[in-house]
């Protein structure tokens, strides 16, 4: 078929309710914030927007870090930067690996030539501190890197007292806090992490496209080591660090953090309206208060795991380690887990999520965060839910869900 573009009019998506593992329906006043004029990238209005942005983001990764700013790219792309810039080819990495994420960052650090050595839990559970621990003296790695929140399993990993670990044995720590950024306690300090990167599409309730991170004054110094700074921007009297060049010009955490200091040395052009995304975004976190937030999320968590409990289903993973904004759950025998989520969107305009790997064609996966962690997106997605399982002629209580899930939000 061919298509001819003079026939390609406006784009008007349709109103779908994103209730997946991500992206989210972006908050309005994000929306509005991104069609704001852009600026010059020195412009001195522009540079002040990037310093706020830097203290907004502080108290939502639960840090002091001054290098607390934006990668301009999806999530993926911090956490590329993170890794490219904190390890060298050759370097003993340990990744902590429990679902499909943990997997994206071997296949990473595999590209940039670490040497991976892997510490693991099946998929719907998480990794014991102690055999984290046993996994760092036998491996004696330069840099420990794990996922917080697994969308792809629905779990998060503890990390309470993983830093100390970290450093007792020279070691550095990077967390990929991605799917909870906004939406659950990140303690970048009090966890001893070096680096933490996230994305606004989740939590957050923007769109993909910018990536918050923030780098502990231990890691900054590591990555100025490996400093470089590319020959149009030099100055006279320019001086290169003594480690290997970071093996990226984008992802160089060494120049972009000279770009975001006081130096503003030119590194890329910033992408304005998404760092004003950015800004608002954490604005409207701060604004309803970190706390509130955190309890919104989990209450929403409580009632889509008490709904869908309540109609039969059974929730997949370990109840202990749940993340509280997307809840896996075992699409029953019988039912055509493709036909249900596409009637999901034909009908009611609400979208879930399928899965990944192993866990394909076995589970949903549904997601209440930012925008969408809302009491009546929760109850409108689960009944929307029941009427289409019964559909396919899963026999289940009317009503049910519904009724457990106020009860849940309201524990």
């Amino acid at each position: 078929m061919t298509l001819d573009p003079l026939l390609f009019g406006e784009i008007d998506p349709p109103q779908r309710l994103l209730m997946g593992p991500g992206p989210v329906n972006a908050h309005p006043r994000v929306l509005r914030a991104m069609s704001a004029d852009l600026l010059g990238q020195f412009d001195p209005e522009m540079t002040g927007y990037m310093n706020q942005v830097m203290a907004l983001y502080r108290p939502i990764f639960g840090t002091a870090n001054r290098w607390t700013m934006l990668i301009d790219g999806t999530a993926r792309a911090a956490i590329e930067a993170a890794l490219v810039s904190l390890v060298a080819p050759g370097e003993t990495v340990l990744v902590v690996n429990f679902g499909r994420f943990g997997l994206l960052l071997t296949e990473i650090l595999g590209r940039i030539g670490a040497r991976i050595e892997s510490v693991e839990a099946p998929w719907g559970e998480t990794v014991p501190l102690d055999a984290i621990a046993a996994a760092i003296e036998r491996t004696a790695p330069k840099v420990v890197a794990t996922i917080h929140g697994d969308t792809s399993t629905t779990m998060a990993q503890p990390l309470d007292g993983l830093g100390d670990l970290c450093h007792a044995a020279g070691a550095l720590l990077y967390v990929d806090a991605t799917a909870t950024l906004g939406g659950m306690d990140i303690a970048a300090d009090r966890w001893g992490a070096d680096i933490v990167t996230g994305g606004l599409q989740k939590c957050l309730g923007g769109p993909s496209g910018s990536a918050p991170m923030t780098i502990s004054d231990a890691a900054a110094e590591h990555i100025f080591t490996r400093r470089h700074t590319e020959a149009g921007i030099r100055a006279t009297g320019t001086v290169d660090g003594k480690g290997p060049r970071i093996g990226s010009n984008y992802f160089d955490l060494a120049m972009i953090m000279d770009y975001w200091s006081e130096k503003r040395l030119n590194h890329h052009t910033e992408a304005t309206s998404m760092l004003y995304a950015s800004r608002e975004c954490a604005r409207v976190a701060l604004g309803e208060g970190l706390e509130a937030r955190y309890a919104r999320h989990a209450a929403a968590g409580r009632a889509v795991t008490a709904g869908l409990r309540a109609m039969g289903l059974t929730v997949f993973g370990d109840d202990r380690f749940r993340m509280t904004n997307v809840t896996g759950v075992y699409i029953p025998d019988g039912v055509d887990g493709e036909r249900v989520r596409a009637a999901m969107r034909d009908h009611f305009e609400i979208e879930i999520g399928t899965a990944f790997g192993p866990l394909a064609g076995r589970i949903w996966r549904i997601g209440a965060m930012g925008y969408n962690a809302m009491k009546h997106k929760v109850l409108i997605t689960l009944g929307a839910l029941e009427a289409c399982l019964r559909a396919e002629g899963f026999v289940l209580p009317a009503g049910a869900a519904v009724t457990a899930a106020l009860e849940a939000w309201e524990a």
